[in-house]
């Protein structure tokens, strides 16, 4: 997102722009598009007036929502959305001070598949609540829509794969890609579902 925020001028403009385009079929008060977004006030209320000048969005009453005439909508979302929106070192950065993270693997949005059921697991102990609601949080500014994501302690995890658990298996027998993982964790395939290591 770097390089296309330099080329558009804004990172902020980013955000908000993604966070239209992938929602839509809603509408958003300029205080729903501060939270979202999390950008500030100030910036906000300069964008939403900039892109509404060029049509991109449109305003009813107090809510701002997507244009669906916007002329080039197929080119932006092409840009925005179907481009790679986040390193793995981004995602990374944003559980650091969650726990003892062990596995981190992104589906859905991540890799442009509608048919995920979750976008983000995340596999650790000693794992704080509130910092991994952070995190989501951040990426989800980031990529202008909520995610969907399912965290689970190492042991609970292990008994899960081992038992052939419907949503573990859902995510690790469909497209996924691992960006996280630790020593004692065997690895982790599009055909997973195998016996996990000893952890050491």
């Amino acid at each position: 997102m770097e390089i296309i925020g330099k080329i558009l001028g804004s990172g902020a403009r980013i955000k908000i722009m993604r966070l239209f385009l992938l929602n839509r079929s809603k509408s958003f008060k300029n205080k729903d598009v501060i939270k979202r977004s999390r950008v500030s006030p100030d910036i906000v209320r300069k964008e939403l007036k900039l892109l509404s000048s060029v049509n991109f969005i449109k305003k009813h009453k107090l809510e701002w929502s997507f244009n669906p005439a916007f002329k080039y909508a197929r080119e932006f979302e092409d840009l925005l959305v179907g481009s790679d929106s986040l390193s793995k070192t981004t995602v990374l950065d944003n559980f650091k001070k969650a726990g003892r993270v062990k596995l981190i693997v992104v589906s859905g949005i991540f890799i442009k598949n509608n048919d995920s059921r979750v976008d983000l697991l995340i596999v650790g102990d000693k794992m704080k609540r509130t910092k991994i609601e952070e995190g989501v949080r951040k990426l989800e500014a980031e990529i202008g829509t909520e995610l969907v994501y399912a965290t689970f302690d190492t042991k609970e995890f292990i008994y899960r794969l081992n038992m052939y658990d419907k949503l573990v298996r859902d995510i690790l027998d469909f497209p996924h890609e691992v960006i996280l993982q630790t020593k004692g964790l065997s690895e982790l395939s599009t055909q997973a579902l195998k016996k996990v290591q000893k952890l050491v």
